[in-house]
């Protein structure tokens, strides 16, 4: 047996292709392959388009990853693998249950390394095999395998008239194929092995994979020879009639005519069937552009490009291209605008009624709508809500294209990385399309609707392309009106669309793209704004989906409250909502189930429908320990009180922090300990007194990461009532950054940490003079039973803060004069 390595291209198929190269098997190779041992355990190189027989030889191109690795581990060991069919030639990593369940044990006869870079291998069929068991699927899959035992039939009479007439017509198939080389039929004339024969004919005849393992399976070689024989006497049959047919209509015709012919007989074909001829497809196409409102340039173009395709030949592949894009073109709303409703009040109530709380928003698209009522040709503003997952940022977009009566599309930008998403492909590629601007812009029919960016912080980037960088001219009102997608290839108008783009940071957003947006902070929802959501909107909406009426299930806010503080911990509403829906069903199963049922839920049922409360609450504690303070925090789902604590213990000043403190707390730590060292008489305290006590600086809950600049206040006041002894003025909190000269800055959050002070019974605050503004923004009823005292300087703080009265039980903390050594 011999091949040439330069020929191996042409090794498969030989019945139906090229090929100059037939590997073949004498009796002695037969003999040695069939006493070769069956390994337990093979590699498995899953094949796509062909089936290995045994004794055959084949070039297989190697081109999966795991393929690879295979081969090239086999190669250097005994070169034994199992090659198995895929079920599926689409998939593109089989599974060990995607795969057929007859293989063939192959020998690596060589590898080889292409010139464009492929790596191909001849592999020569041993044994058929079962296979039982996968071993592993990294890096490539190995199963338990089984001989697969062939029962060989007597040589009677009928058997060899069998093998004769496989022999004949696969000899006439060469004969009557124009492709395949005569030398295939002295290849089949010299195998001597009836075993051989078949698998040979078998593995390049003209029949697909599934027959091809068909075959395989088959043990019995009798059946399998009968079933190869019909086979190739279906080809037989075909190659002759193909015959047959050609020489009957051979007709000596130039290319002109020959086109003219088949049009002229597709368009009659075409017209018995009732469907559009190619004319009257252009005629249509003309028919709809005259009622087109597009610019003299787009109109220009259009007929520029139909007249491409007037010239096109409609059996040509670039006709139904031209088609398309043409299509495409008539489908814009080209200058088409729904009209807005300019009534105020009514877009007012529509977006109160959709959604609570929100009002820097709604207040925005009144402010625009207002405008646009005064000044018809307005650009539309492009806004950023930016806020935490839950809040309703996305489905306030569907609120306001209700409220302005606008079309409303939605595109979602999340893990977008390739800029043609943005822009579309240039026509030239295959299966080209327009970006997904373009296509939301047809969907929606008219050229001002709302169009919601969600999540623009989450737009990826890599070798493609970045879809920001795009994303620049469409959110640039400068840029947007001249709009250019590589395949609509004429400027398309967005100036008139309303963007709205939606984040929940601003920090992953390139920053040219922040700066062409409108920011509006959309803030987590207070305790009392969340049970007004829940009571308005949540729990309507649950009992509606579960079949309830108004007067099975009643909820108070008392039990609201405790639902929203002890079983969720969000910005937003989606886990309170889910949470209203447990308890709506727990409701639905009792009055299902006949038991006894009360509308009202109890904060004990409540407590019996969804279990022992998950989160805790912190609630003040008192003031009877020097050095403890409240202060409060802002996080992600709200506000918090925090405590501050502050112990004394003699040493030598060393400063001690704890709490998963980041750098600016700590930083907020160091400055207060300075500040009261330099103004230690201001509060009649012996500056000595730093030099002889440790000071641990604690933030209680240590396993929760705390950062931020807000806890300054709070720092000094703890560290004042540790070295003083001083009792904190009961039910006070105090937020505030502080700078060594003493001064008091604002902080952010202050909604929240309000709220937070209050619901945790506080009844004073301290904050910064600058942060009064913020105050002014919360409702009145929220914030009634507060008092509020806004400082400049840390001073006033500790005035207000620490009470005259020492506590119980205080520290000595008289100096000790140190002992000097005596000289002699």
């Amino acid at each position: 047996m011999s091949f040439d390595p330069f020929d191996i291209q042409n090794a498969l198929p030989i019945i139906n292709e090229d090929s100059e190269f037939f590997p073949l098997m004498s009796s002695e190779d037969e003999e040695e392959m069939n006493n070769e041992q069956m390994p337990e355990v093979l590699s498995i190189l899953p094949l796509r388009n062909t089936v290995l027989f045994p004794g055959v030889v084949i070039p297989i191109t190697v081109g999966r990853d795991k393929s690879i690795k295979l081969i090239r581990d086999a190669n250097k060991g005994k070169r034994m693998i199992g090659v198995v069919a895929q079920q599926d030639v689409a998939v593109e990593d089989p599974a060990f249950n995607q795969l057929a369940n007859v293989g063939t044990m192959a020998l690596i006869i060589k590898m080889l390394q292409m010139p464009d870079g492929n790596t191909t291998v001849i592999l020569q069929g041993k044994k058929r095999f079962l296979l039982r068991e996968e071993v592993q699927s990294e890096p490539y899959l190995k199963a338990t395998v089984e001989s697969f035992k062939e029962i060989k039939p007597k040589e009677d009479k009928e058997f060899k008239a069998m093998v004769s007439s496989i022999k004949d017509m696969a000899m006439s198939i060469i004969q009557l194929s124009p492709n395949i080389p005569s030398e295939a039929g002295i290849a089949i004339r010299n195998i001597e092995s009836t075993s051989f024969l078949i698998n040979f004919i078998s593995s390049n005849m003209n029949a697909d994979m599934a027959a091809k393992q068909r075959l395989l399976e088959v043990a019995n070689l009798r059946e399998r020879a009968k079933l190869v024989l019909e086979h190739l006497t279906l080809d037989l049959q075909m190659l002759e009639l193909k015959n047959q047919i050609q020489s009957k209509v051979r007709i000596d015709l130039d290319k002109q005519q020959r086109d003219y012919f088949l049009n002229q007989q597709l368009k009659t074909i075409q017209e018995e069937l009732g469907g559009n001829t190619p004319d009257l497809e252009i005629e249509n196409l003309r028919t709809r552009a005259a009622k087109k409102k597009w610019a003299k340039e787009v109109g220009d173009h259009f007929n520029k490009e139909l007249e491409k395709l007037v010239r096109t030949n409609p059996a040509a592949a670039d006709y139904s291209v031209q088609i398309n894009y043409l299509e495409l073109l008539l489908d814009l709303p080209w200058n088409e605008f729904t009209t807005d409703n300019f009534d105020l009040k009514r877009a007012q109530k529509i977006l109160d009624k959709d959604h609570f709380g929100l009002e820097k928003v709604k207040q925005r698209i009144i402010e625009y709508l207002a405008v646009l009522k005064l000044k018809h040709n307005m650009k539309a503003p492009i806004l950023c809500l930016v806020g935490p997952p839950g809040v309703g940022k996305t489905s306030l977009g569907k609120s306001i294209a209700r409220a302005l009566g606008r079309k409303y599309v939605r595109m979602a930008l999340g893990g977008i990385r390739d800029e043609a998403e943005i822009r579309g492909h240039r026509k030239t590629y295959i299966g080209a399309m327009p970006g997904r601007i373009i296509q939301a812009i047809k969907k929606a029919g008219a050229a001002n609707p709302v169009f919601i960016l969600d999540e623009i912080d989450k737009v990826g980037n890599d070798f493609r392309g970045d879809p920001s960088s795009a994303l620049l001219e469409v959110l640039d009102p400068e840029q947007n009106s001249t709009f250019y997608d590589h395949y609509v290839e004429v400027d398309f108008d967005l100036s008139n669309v309303m963007f709205i783009a939606t984040a929940n940071s601003l920090s992953t957003i390139q920053p040219a793209l922040l700066d062409r947006m409108e920011i509006i902070d959309v803030n987590g929802y207070t305790i009392e704004e969340k049970i007004e959501i829940a009571k308005n909107y949540l729990v309507p909406k649950q009992r509606e989906a579960h079949g309830l009426k108004t007067k099975d299930i009643t909820i108070k806010n008392d039990v609201l409250e405790k639902l929203i503080e002890d079983y969720t911990r969000e910005s937003g509403v989606r886990s309170l909502e889910k949470k209203i829906g447990s308890v709506v069903r727990g409701v639905a199963k009792t009055i299902a189930m006949g038991d006894i049922h009360t509308p009202l839920v109890t904060k004990k049922e409540l407590e019996k429908i969804l279990g022992a409360p998950i989160f805790d609450k912190d609630l003040y504690e008192g003031n009877e320990v020097a050095g403890v303070v409240t202060g409060l925090a802002w996080t992600q789902v709200g506000g918090d009180i925090l405590f501050i604590e502050a112990s004394l213990s003699p040493g030598k000043g060393r400063l001690t922090m704890t709490g998963s403190l980041g750098d600016v707390m700590k930083e907020s730590t160091s400055i207060a300990l300075a500040y009261l060292r330099a103004h230690a008489k201001d509060f009649n305290i012996d500056y000595k007194i730093f030099d002889q006590w440790d000071i641990h600086v604690h933030v209680p809950a240590g396993a929760t990461p705390k950062d931020g600049p807000s806890a300054g206040v709070t720092m000094l006041t703890a560290l004042t009532s540790a070295f003083t002894q001083r009792k904190v003025k009961p039910h006070l909190a105090m937020t505030g950054e502080i700078t060594l000269r003493g001064r008091v800055l604002p902080v952010g959050g202050i909604k929240e940490k309000i709220l937070a002070a209050k619901r945790a019974n506080i009844k004073e605050v301290i904050l910064s003079k600058s942060n009064r503004k913020d105050i002014l923004e919360i409702k009145e009823d929220y914030i009634k039973d507060l008092l509020f005292h806004y400082v400049t300087d840390m001073r006033e703080v500790i005035d207000l803060a620490l009470l005259d009265e020492k506590v119980d039980n205080p520290l000595d903390l008289t100096v000790k004069d140190e002992l000097k050594p005596v000289m002699n």
